[in-house]
């Protein structure tokens, strides 16, 4: 799976959100500011090239489908960080937020109480 760029990443959050869609429903939940028509019709063509989207004849239009899920998308690069960023460690990794104070110990705490309930 090809690594997305920014602009990409934020077309495709949309895209998950909204299941089915084309340009303009995309361009419609973008926050401001939106770019332009073009530039998101240029965007939604590479992530269909990249297969991350499905086109379909609609009219004069294309509808676009996820052909990866949001879930698929999050655990492949998110493995990724962790693998090149603290070495395989998941656990250098809570540490590096709590000392940012990313996460509270409060958070951290029902964490653990998540996953030893086994409710991750």
């Amino acid at each position: 799976m090809e690594k997305l760029t920014h602009s990409e990443e934020e077309a495709m959050l949309i895209v998950w959100q909204l299941g089915s869609c084309n340009i303009k429903d995309v361009l419609d939940n973008f926050q401001a500011p939106k770019p332009p028509y073009t530039t998101l019709a240029s965007v939604i063509k590479k992530l269909e090239s990249k297969k991350y989207l499905k086109a379909e004849p609609s009219g004069n239009a294309y509808r676009y489908t996820p052909l990866v899920s949001q879930e698929e998308y999050k655990n492949c690069f998110l493995s990724d960080v962790v693998e090149n960023y603290f070495g395989s460690s998941f656990q250098n990794m809570v540490t590096f937020f709590a000392k940012k104070e990313k996460i509270s110990t409060d958070e951290l705490r029902e964490v653990i109480r998540l996953i030893e309930k086994g409710q991750f």
